[in-house]
């Protein structure tokens, strides 16, 4: 049995449009707990190397594979790589702040010894003079007042309390394309040699950070697609850019708001989302959206709203994070996640509306066409054959209504798809009538039924990268 050999279980309407990543931790580390998120509605999984161990991650990923080969449906697995994280070092004890107090920062230093805070980064190759540097994830605000001898010195905007490892923000510092540590280069080699479908580089600032890690998966051949982690000052600033640059753009909240005015966040994630939606790049809204659910059997009211917005402002997906790896409730999170999908999809009262594409290339000409001419005449599916992935995630971008199904003979190509708005994947051999073929099967596992219409995408060389340039007709007989 091959891994879509199964059929549906409920109709191709039926399906939720916007995917749910779900992230592997402590609290799902079995293959039984893993089974059950993919049942439950997780069309992702996310290993976050901040925490994940070589070894560990190995055995999730053959979990997560063989989870999905039995519930028969394309997953794709997600390797966050931790990125420059710059958290406080080791010391005993709590530091109380006083607001107007001068605090002094050292790499790896003893506090004891020296009276200088420990840092898990040197801050002094990175920061300037005047720049702004927020403690304890942004409840202590501190401005630079200089940088001597590869110690940071500062002085405190607030009062507060620091204790050791808590994270460390640098909303004003330009980090010059040095945010891909040797950790992870490590975790990178560890990822080439094992079944992973994305990437996500974490407090991206410009789109040639994007362009430095293709190159480094290059030189490992390493064939995930890229996700864009927006958390920063600098990436707001460079967003178009990079979304044009990106396969994929994670919007995450934690740091974002505490690098930029937590009041912008959600204005930046509609605007972000919009790009998206112009430039064809799935977007991913991560973060909080259901927090209480880590100690609480149900989500409160504003989380549930929160995962509805994404919903009706067109996010490709929404991400669970502490929820799903260390919270007591992380299948029951992915089940009422799904619930405020389906509900909000199904009774929507408005449709979010962005600037048109704007552009004339081939292949955005053919989706439109694909997708008016599916509503005018009805269509009950739009079946896109490809390589890549490329037709689909433009279908897609359309956020068309009617269901959408991709086949492909690429295995890689369809666990990417996992993620993205409305796609439903099936791996076939590249065959001219591949489309065909497969309608012919959804018509016989009763998914269609006679005098049902589907519009089919394809092209004259199957299984060639951007040949997509016919569009049929057919009604089942």
């Amino acid at each position: 049995m091959s891994l879509t050999d199964v059929a549906p279980n409920v109709p191709l309407a039926s399906f939720k449009r916007v995917k749910i990543i779900a992230t592997v931790g402590p609290s799902t580390d079995s293959y039984e707990a893993i089974l059950k998120l993919i049942k439950s509605g997780a069309n992702g999984l996310r290993l976050n190397f901040s925490h994940a161990t070589h070894e560990g991650s190995a055995k999730q990923i053959k979990w997560i594979r063989k989870a999905a080969l039995e519930y028969g449906k394309p997953v794709a697995i997600i390797q966050d790589l931790q990125g420059p994280k710059v958290r406080l070092g080791d010391f005993d004890g709590v530091i109380t702040v006083k607001k107007g107090q001068g605090l002094s920062f050292a790499y790896h230093s003893d506090y004891e010894a020296t009276g200088h805070i420990p840092t898990q980064y040197d801050l002094s190759t990175k920061i300037k003079r005047g720049e702004q540097l927020y403690l304890y994830d942004g409840k202590v605000k501190t401005i630079v007042t200089s940088v001597q001898d590869g110690v940071v010195h500062v002085r405190a905007e607030n009062d507060g309390i620091l204790i050791k490892r808590k994270g460390m923000n640098l909303p004003d510092t330009d980090f010059g394309g040095d945010i891909i540590t040797e950790k992870d280069k490590a975790d990178l080699a560890f990822g080439s040699t094992q079944d992973i479908d994305y990437v996500t580089l974490s407090f991206v600032q410009t789109a040639d950070d994007i362009v430095n890690l293709r190159r480094m998966m290059r030189n490992l051949g390493f064939n995930a697609k890229v996700i864009a982690k927006i958390e920063t000052k600098a990436a707001v600033e460079n967003i178009e850019s990079i979304v044009e640059e990106a396969d994929t753009v994670m919007i995450a909240r934690g740091d974002l708001a505490v690098e930029t005015p937590a009041e912008s966040v959600p204005v930046v994630q509609r605007n972000i989302i919009g790009l998206g939606l112009k430039h064809a790049t799935p977007t991913i809204v991560a973060t909080q959206m259901m927090a209480s659910m880590s100690e609480a059997p149900e989500p409160t009211r504003a989380e549930v709203s929160d995962v509805a917005t994404a919903v009706l402002v067109g996010a490709d997906c929404v991400m669970l994070s502490d929820e799903t790896a260390s919270g007591n409730y992380p299948i029951e999170a992915v089940k009422i996640m799904k619930r405020v999908i389906t509900y909000s999809e199904h009774n929507a009262p408005l449709r979010a509306v962005f600037n048109d594409k704007g552009e004339h290339t081939k292949q955005v000409a053919i989706s439109k066409a694909v997708v008016h001419l599916a509503k005018t005449v009805e269509a009950k599916a739009m079946i896109a054959e490809t390589k890549s992935g490329a037709t689909a995630i433009q279908l897609a971008s359309l956020r068309p209504d009617i269901p959408l199904i991709a086949v492909t003979d690429e295995i890689r190509t369809a666990q990417q798809l996992a993620i993205v708005y409305g796609i439903k994947s099936y791996i076939r051999p590249a065959n001219k009538e591949a489309a065909i073929k497969l309608t012919d099967w959804l018509r016989q596992v009763k998914v269609l039924k006679k005098g049902d219409i589907v519009v089919t995408a394809s092209g004259q060389y199957p299984g060639v990268v951007g040949t997509t340039d016919t569009i049929k007709v057919r009604m089942l007989d």
